[in-house]
């Protein structure tokens, strides 16, 4: 049985002998595995020729690619997104597709509130201070140049309520946060959903927890912006897609909104001129996609890669087939 890993750079911190992740579950499956740190789109068929198990986490296999791979069976997708490969044409040719879900909630979670929790009580704003030595020269024992808030009592609306949506309700509640759940669209009425304006206009911190689809592709734009409370935060550890980049950085420009925590980018890697990177705000705090990205979760990722592979192997259904 041959294996190839098309991508592990983009899941291990280092690439040197597989950088910070521990490989064994992989490597006790009876598997042939050869890895590659990354793999560009013309070299993608000629890596996979003859091997039956490929994983990808972010390399694309797309229709014409798998058909040149007959002896491809299983395709793991160390994601939870799947759209890098085409699944009408695995399906076709009868290549399994499984990928990971539930790996990286504790991380998500704990990278959302870093984000709320640095925004509210001004922590670049005060870092930048204390290197600038004007905490040295304060005729007190503190600084207060800038105002901290607290997360008890405010108002948490979330849009997207799965897994991640969920566990971000329970942590805003255990901060003492009331927790706003947006409905998926207009046709869902169930009890306690609020439409996407009400919400809006209701939260003094909105979480964005959902897919990257046709309906959500710029479901927070200029108009979405205007209807936030001023001083309002927005935080986004989705996908890029969904938030008006351009919009975001115009409502944070003029002030109306309190500052916005950004971990995704509508283009990844970004483009040098992107509006939120050359943007000098000091109410923005953007990350590089690392909201699920903690050594724990991506070790959980790993070895859920090989469990769907062992389980795949024995004959046996597979954890998280997408057929």
């Amino acid at each position: 049985m041959q294996g190839v890993f098309l991508d592990t750079g983009s899941l291990v911190a280092g690439v040197e002998d597989h950088g910070d992740l521990d490989f064994a579950a992989i490597n006790a499956l009876p598997v042939d595995w050869h890895y590659h740190t990354s793999t560009e789109p013309d070299v993608v068929v000629e890596r996979l020729q003859g091997a039956q198990v490929a994983v990808t986490n972010k390399v694309v296999l797309d229709a014409a690619q798998l058909a040149r791979l007959p002896d491809l069976k299983l395709v793991a997708v160390a994601a939870t997104g799947v759209n890098n490969v085409d699944l009408d044409a695995a399906r076709h040719q009868n290549t399994q597709v499984c990928n990971v879900t539930g790996y990286a909630t504790p991380s998500v979670v704990q990278h959302v509130f870093m984000l709320i929790l640095a925004l509210l009580r001004q922590l670049p704003a005060y870092r930048e201070a204390v290197g600038e030595g004007r905490w040295q020269q304060s005729r007190h024992f503190c600084l207060l140049d800038y105002r901290i808030e607290e997360l008890q009592n405010k108002t948490l609306g979330i849009i997207g309520y799965g897994e991640l949506g969920q566990a971000v309700a329970r942590m805003g509640e255990a901060f003492g946060m009331r927790c706003l759940i947006a409905r998926r669209n207009a046709d869902d009425q169930r009890a306690g959903r609020l439409a996407l304006t009400e919400l809006l206009q209701k939260a003094d911190i909105v979480s964005l927890h959902c897919p990257l689809t046709g309906e959500t592709r710029h479901l927070i734009g200029a108009e979405q912006l205007a209807l936030m409370k001023p001083g309002a935060l927005l935080i986004n550890t989705a996908r890029g897609g969904i938030v008006d980049e351009l919009a975001l950085y115009e409502a944070l420009r003029e002030g109306h909104l309190g500052g916005a925590g950004v971990d995704v980018l509508a283009q990844e890697p970004p483009a040098v001129d992107s509006p939120l990177l050359s943007a000098q705000l000091n109410n923005l705090i953007v990350t590089p996609h690392i909201a699920w990205a903690s050594r724990a979760a991506r070790q959980r990722l790993l070895d859920q890669v090989a469990d769907n592979i062992a389980a795949y192997l024995d004959g046996g259904p597979v954890p998280n087939a997408l057929w």
